[in-house]
């Protein structure tokens, strides 16, 4: 059992996952199954008593939204959200005189949103640890729960291989290629080349694979990338904004996650998942996936219905870790683990 106590995270930010080693993010993946424990266990873990912490979202949001504010109240802080009506990031006020407003009054700050540069300057600014909700260029916190989810289910990470199919160059894409790198999981990008990730990305990506070993490979063959897979992991093909979605599901139409592809892998089924960060669009219940239906003549997008729904699917354990994984980075970084008060 890692031993949980006082370390190099106190004070620290989280903004992206190539800023932590190998050990840094085991060790938050581990603490993130402990507290998951202590959950399912009703054990109280109130490591940030006291504390307030505020959440700003100029991006809407499901998951990370819920996640933060359940952690918080499990970790005994007070969590204030801020949407985007209530914040007047980089309009009316600087994105560095709302950093030291906020850094006076709340002990840490999350931020969902569109610019990296963004959470970087209230992390500068803010005098308080800062932990990226999600910017377009990374996603640090659904990494966390990502490869916790992917540890919880083989028993451990490095010489497993994950095959991202989709949109190779969005931050899920980026930060799964970064991330995998460092822990030493082999991860494939399968993906049109319009949408690899860019020189820059694959550059720091080939970088920490030669520290770890990890086998990287960018191609858009599928038989050449689902080969030997044992995580096969999408997300939405429109996103961030994006509105030309007519050009984008004629792209990304033959790399959708169906059970073909599945097959592709040669992967024994009890060495075989799928992971979905959501929302997806795998039928037509929804608003978009009734649109998608009407334009495209399609119920389903990046993932069928089928394989949602399938033994192979864990996209639900993957949202429930979102929070275990979030309380991990919040109580490392600002908590103390020494005397947890109960």
């Amino acid at each position: 059992m890692t031993d949980f106590k006082n370390s190099v995270f106190q004070g620290r930010s989280v903004l992206a996952e190539k800023d932590f080693s190998a050990a840094e993010l085991e060790y938050l993946i581990d603490f993130g199954l402990h507290l998951k424990a202590l959950k399912k266990a009703g054990i109280p873990h109130h490591y940030l008593e006291g504390k307030n912490v505020a959440l700003l979202f100029e991006k809407s949001s499901t998951r990370t939204r819920s996640a933060f504010t359940t952690a918080a109240i499990d970790l005994g802080a007070h969590p204030e959200f801020l949407g985007a009506g209530d914040i007047q990031l980089g309009k009316k006020e600087s994105v560095e005189d709302t950093a030291k407003v906020l850094g006076s009054m709340f002990d840490g700050i999350e931020f969902r949103g569109f610019k990296q540069s963004s959470v970087e300057q209230l992390a500068e600014f803010g005098g308080v640890p800062v932990w990226n909700g999600l910017t377009d260029e990374w996603h640090p916190t659904q990494m966390l729960a990502d490869f916790m989810t992917v540890k919880e289910n083989f028993g451990h990470l490095k010489g497993l291989t994950l095959t991202f199919m989709g949109d190779g160059r969005n931050n899920v894409a980026n930060s799964l290629l970064v991330t995998g790198a460092i822990l030493g999981v082999n991860v494939h990008i399968v993906a049109p080349k319009a949408l690899f990730p860019t020189e820059e990305t694959q550059a720091l990506a080939n970088k920490f694979a030669a520290e770890s070993g990890a086998q990287l490979l960018i191609t858009d063959d599928l038989d050449e990338g689902m080969k030997g897979s044992n995580i096969v992991y999408t997300d939405v093909w429109v996103s961030m904004g994006e509105s030309n979605w007519e050009e984008r599901v004629n792209l990304l139409k033959p790399y959708q996650v169906n059970m073909a592809a599945l097959k592709k892998t040669g992967t024994p089924d009890d060495q075989l998942i799928f992971m979905h960060c959501l929302p997806a669009f795998h039928d037509a219940t929804t608003t978009y996936g009734q649109e998608i239906k009407e334009k495209y003549g399609i119920t389903e997008m990046e993932v069928t219905d089928e394989v949602f729904r399938s033994k192979y699917a864990r996209q639900f354990e993957e949202a429930e870790n979102r929070m275990h994984s979030i309380k991990a980075m919040m109580a490392a970084t600002l908590g103390n683990l020494f005397i947890p008060r109960v």
